[in-house]
Formats: C-alpha cells, sequence, structure tokens
C-alpha cells in the first residue's frame, strides 16, 4: 500500500474512535501505533522499523520539518482532508537516547468542539449563566477532559452579541466567528504578548489556552478586573488547587478574590450507555475557600453518588472519581 493511503487508513481509523492523538512509538521489535481516546491508550497497530520511519519521513516533510534529523525536537503542522472533513494535524518528533525517533501527531477537528454530552445538564446551565458576568473563569482537569470544548461550548452562546478573542497553543478548534489568535513565540509572541495586543482590541471576552506562567497569570487577572470576561485552562488536581497554583504564579489573595468568578475541575467519564460525558466539580465567587489539603468539593462526592444510584455511572468509575 502507497505510503499517502496508509496514513490515511491510519488517520481515518483514528478519527473514527474520535481519538486525540496518535502516537509512533519504537519497541524491541519495531514501532507501535498506539492511540489516545477518552484519557486511555489503545494500540492501533504494529509495523517493522523502515515501514514507520517512511510514515513518519511523509508527515514531517509533509509538516515542513527536517526529513534527515531524527533526534533533535521539532514541530510541525498539516492540513488533511479525509471523507470531506478537514483535520488541522500538530505533529510532534524527538529522538530517544538510542537514536530511534518517536512521533505524535495531534487530531484537531475543524469547526466543532468534538460535541460534549454533560453527565448533569444543570452543570451546563449553571456554567452558562455566568457567561454574562465579567471577572476570570478557570477550568482545570486532566489532558483531554475537554476543558478547551467547554469552553468554546459556552461562549458560542455570546456569538453576534460581543466580541470574543481567543488565545491558544495551538489553536485547537476552528470558530469563524471568533478573533482566533495563536502563540508563536520564536516570533515574540507568547501567550502574555498576545494578551497584551488583544487588550487593545477591546474584545468582551477572551478565551486564554492555558495559564502557564505568571506574566500571563498577572495579565489575565488584570484583564478580568478590568471588565473582560476570561476563561482559561490552568494545572491543578482539583478546584481547591486552583487558587494555589495561581498563587504560585505571585497572583495575590487579595487580588485574586477581586478577580475571580468561578472555577472549575471536569473529567470525561465513560457512562454506563457506551457513551462518554462530562463532569464537573465547580465553585462559583464569593465561596469560603476551607483550609484543607482537600482537591475537591463536598458535593462532588455527592454528585458520583447520584450518578452511580441512578445508573449512569458505574462502581469502578466511581471509586476512581471520588479517589480524585
Amino acid at each position: 500500500m502507497a505510503i499517502e493511503a496508509k496514513l490515511n487508513d491510519i488517520i481515518q481509523a483514528a478519527v473514527s474512535q474520535r481519538a486525540s492523538d496518535i502516537y509512533w512509538l519504537p519497541t524491541a521489535e519495531g514501532y507501535q501505533i498506539l492511540i489516545q481516546t477518552t484519557g486511555s491508550l489503545r494500540a492501533l497497530a504494529q509495523m517493522t522499523t523502515e515501514r514507520a520511519q517512511q510514515l513518519m519521513n511523509h508527515i514531517k516533510y509533509r509538516s515542513n520539518m527536517a526529513i534527515s534529523d531524527h533526534r533533535r525536537p521539532q514541530l510541525g503542522a498539516m492540513t488533511l482532508i479525509l471523507e470531506k472533513q478537514t483535520l488541522n494535524l500538530r505533529i510532534s518528533a524527538v529522538g530517544d537516547f538510542l537514536d530511534r525517533e518517536s512521533l505524535v501527531v495531534r487530531l484537531l477537528y475543524e469547526g466543532e468542539s468534538q460535541a460534549l454530552q454533560y453527565l448533569i445538564p444543570r452543570q451546563r446551565q449553571q456554567l452558562s449563566q455566568l457567561m454574562h458576568r465579567t471577572g476570570l473563569i478557570l477550568f482545570s482537569g486532566p489532558m483531554g477532559a475537554g476543558k478547551t470544548s467547554t469552553m468554546y461550548d459556552l461562549v458560542r452562546q455570546l456569538r453576534g452579541q460581543r466580541l470574543v478573542m481567543t488565545i491558544e497553543d495551538p489553536v485547537e478548534i476552528y470558530e469563524p466567528q471568533f478573533l482566533q489568535l495563536q502563540v508563536n513565540s520564536p516570533a515574540q509572541m507568547a501567550y502574555a504578548d498576545l494578551l497584551k495586543i488583544g487588550l487593545r482590541h477591546h474584545p468582551d471576552v477572551f478565551i486564554i489556552g492555558e495559564i502557564r506562567d505568571a506574566e500571563t497569570a498577572k495579565i489575565a487577572v488584570q484583564a478580568a478586573l478590568s471588565g473582560h470576561l476570561v476563561l482559561s485552562t490552568i494545572h491543578a488536581r482539583g478546584v481547591y488547587g486552583i487558587m494555589p497554583r495561581l498563587a504560585q504564579l505571585g497572583v495575590a489573595p487579595a487580588v485574586l478574590e477581586q478577580a475571580l468568578t468561578a472555577m472549575s475541575y471536569q473529567r470525561l467519564v465513560p457512562v454506563t450507555d457506551g457513551s462518554v460525558a462530562t463532569i464537573f466539580d465547580t465553585v462559583v465567587m464569593p465561596h469560603k475557600i476551607p483550609q484543607t489539603t482537600q482537591m475537591m468539593t463536598e458535593r462532588w462526592a455527592q454528585l458520583i453518588d447520584e450518578q452511580l444510584a441512578a445508573g449512569r455511572l458505574d462502581h469502578a468509575t466511581a471509586n476512581q472519581l471520588k479517589e480524585a
């Protein structure tokens, strides 16, 4: 089979399972291809080193990456059309200590936010009502939990009413009615740089892909205090871990209390009907944060028990969520 056709088959197989990533990883016998779906890795195929390298070289060629360099880290991007669906692919390649190359393809589904199903619909309604306020709304959760999809889903209700600007690395969801900016650090277009530029455009709403450094945190808080609605993600193990994380980035607690509108932790979970759905642990300010090392609210465990009793979650999933 020709290289192009083989690549299309692999990507089509991943798309059919709504995968977010495809991995080419070296093994003792050759290469394995894995896909990331709903927080778990699944084996897709095994192939020889020669065949895998042909495919990786083809991807790198189409992504304007150096084909002959199999050791140093490289990033690239390409667009693919499969069965009338446009896919934007983000490519990452690096070699291991044995000079064996590995490659990851991130699948970005254009024109949609990978339609979310909410395990508890009233949680979506609660978050939706916050879109008519100003201030900072922060989302945390594991990679692949649908945080970006959640932000887009919520803000889409404002289309045509308010100017929305997104700043992402990379842009994951194409939305023609939003002004979308993409981080490009070599061109001095980091999150903080684009936020400064964005404020001069006077948008009503910001979607910031991630708050990952002190400068971005500071500007995001300033934007929230100056009358904007700012939605972003941040790494934290639970909803009560969000404020300490911002404190680590230099945001004073008193300032954060003024800027913060809500914070939410989310998980994408398997439902007993075979689908997957999002569940949230949300705190709307003002809220007294308990002096505890507990990452989740008491309501989190109650919600899980309710869904277990309703037959929507099985015991294994419920126990796993409670351990979070």
